[in-house]
């Protein structure tokens, strides 16, 4: 039984226990499936994040962040410990019957088919125009292979569907493991590039010091051209929810838990935090030297940054290329939950079965293409949805199921451990409440500057 486990009622006042389900995934597959579904597209917003916070106030703010995360794992981990359950719906169920079910298997469909949205638009309007650059090929040739359209359905047939049809999330640590890997070749070049950059504009400085530019493009003055430890302007709040939301992977918990060798909770948390320990170093590296690069002329999306300047240049074609695979590979990672959700919401005492289950993956997928392909404005509205799934997932949904589930015997409702709870979820509220309003001021004053991360 892999996506559907039932909970035995406890016999005797026994401990709780799950069903026959033998996980078979080692420790190290599951830090690269978690760090896999942590890591989304959002780390190439990061750099224009920091140019609007400062060094030490983004450091700050990714800190906290990244702690909070942990410890919303660590809620979801004892909540899932005390009833002897590891699926996120069914933990709503138990602390709020129906109700709960279908809110976080809601809010895990909306979040996650946001989340694949997001990425498939990106494989529709990068990889053609990497392609384009590596073929030298003339924009107006109109071949099919550099039409956007077809290539993302291209990618879904023969890259995502086979990887979501596995059985189990852990077939997939291979290609997390390989993701990862892209991702590193993107810092690394970030990090040569930010060599490269600095000492040529350092050159032109000193050469052209009547000109302000160098390439025509990237400022070489001074003001901007020092790293800035604390900034404040008019962007600033807006990052505040692209980092909250940096380290969203809270649906892929539970599944990874159940797949896990050996279960224990220990084991699972150790797994948490050095997955998001991974993707920290990870998001303050690239936003770090991408800042540096590039100081406040950096673009919200850094590989555009670096194609204004040589739209030729090879290496970053290469990055860019490593990028599309790192977030197709995200994909199937995240489909898993939302069919789970789906399977949990319409066939709650159903076993396995594998019509089913290529049937969800399927239906999915082509309902994601369509929406890419032929309303791509509509990922605006993914935008309010994950302001309001991303906080309920990673803050709301923890911390009240954590206060419903824990007994109040063993944990009275004044106890520290719940007064943490409750201030937690109110947190969330908190940032539910400023991504929708900078959203929605975003829409009244016809700007974009929040930006959606993962």
């Amino acid at each position: 039984i892999a996506e559907n486990i039932e909970f035995l009622p406890n016999s005797e006042g026994k401990k709780p226990r799950f069903t026959d389900f033998e996980g078979k995934t080692s420790f190290g597959m599951s830090v690269f499936n978690l760090g896999n579904a942590i890591m989304g597209s959002g780390i190439l917003g990061l750099a224009y994040a920091m140019a609007n916070t400062g060094i030490l106030l983004f450091l700050f703010l990714l800190t906290a962040v990244a702690g909070l995360s942990c410890y919303s794992i660590h809620l979801l981990l004892k909540s899932s410990g005390i009833v002897g359950i590891r699926s996120y719906e069914q933990l709503g169920f138990r602390a709020f019957g129906i109700t709960g079910k279908m809110a976080a298997g809601i809010a895990i469909t909306l979040q996650n088919i946001g989340a694949m949205s997001s990425y498939l638009y990106i494989v529709k309007s990068e990889f053609p125009l990497v392609l384009q650059a590596f073929l030298k090929a003339d924009t107006s040739s109109g071949e099919w292979y550099l039409n956007g359209n077809y290539l993302v359905v291209l990618v879904s047939l023969s890259v995502i569907l086979p990887l979501a049809l596995m059985k189990q999330l852990g077939y997939l640590g291979y290609t997390s493991g390989f993701s990862l890997s892209c991702m590193v070749f993107f810092l690394s070049v970030i990090y040569k590039k930010f060599q490269i950059l600095t000492l040529a504009q350092a050159h032109v400085a000193n050469v052209t010091v009547n000109h302000g530019y160098h390439n025509g493009h990237v400022m070489v003055d001074d003001s901007n051209c020092s790293p800035q430890m604390f900034t404040i302007n008019t962007h600033t709040a807006y990052t505040i929810p692209i980092l909250a939301f940096a380290f969203v992977c809270h649906p892929e918990v539970l599944p990874i838990y159940t797949e896990l060798r050996n279960p224990t909770q220990r084991k699972m948390q150790h797994i948490s935090n050095i997955s998001i320990l991974i993707m920290y170093t990870m998001y303050f590296l690239a936003a770090l030297f991408g800042y540096l690069t590039f100081y406040t002329n950096v673009e919200a999306e850094l590989l555009h940054t670096y194609s204004r300047i040589d739209p030729y240049d090879t290496l970053i074609l290469c990055v860019r290329l490593a990028v599309l695979t790192a977030v197709t590979l995200t994909v199937p990672i995240v489909l898993f939950p939302v069919r789970r959700a789906i399977q949990e919401m319409m066939f709650p005492n159903k076993t396995f079965n594998w019509i089913r289950h290529v049937a969800i993956a399927v239906i999915l997928l082509t309902f994601i293409n369509i929406l890419v392909i032929f309303a791509p404005n509509i990922l605006g509205i993914f935008g309010i949805i994950g302001a309001t799934s991303a906080p309920c997932l990673i803050f709301i949904f923890p911390a009240v199921f954590y206060i419903r589930i824990v007994p109040k015997d063993k944990e009275p409702m004044r106890s520290t451990p719940k007064i943490f709870a409750a201030c937690f979820a109110g947190l969330g509220m908190l940032f539910m409440i400023m991504s929708l309003s900078f959203i929605i001021i975003d829409w009244t004053t016809g700007s974009s500057s929040a930006l959606g991360g993962h």
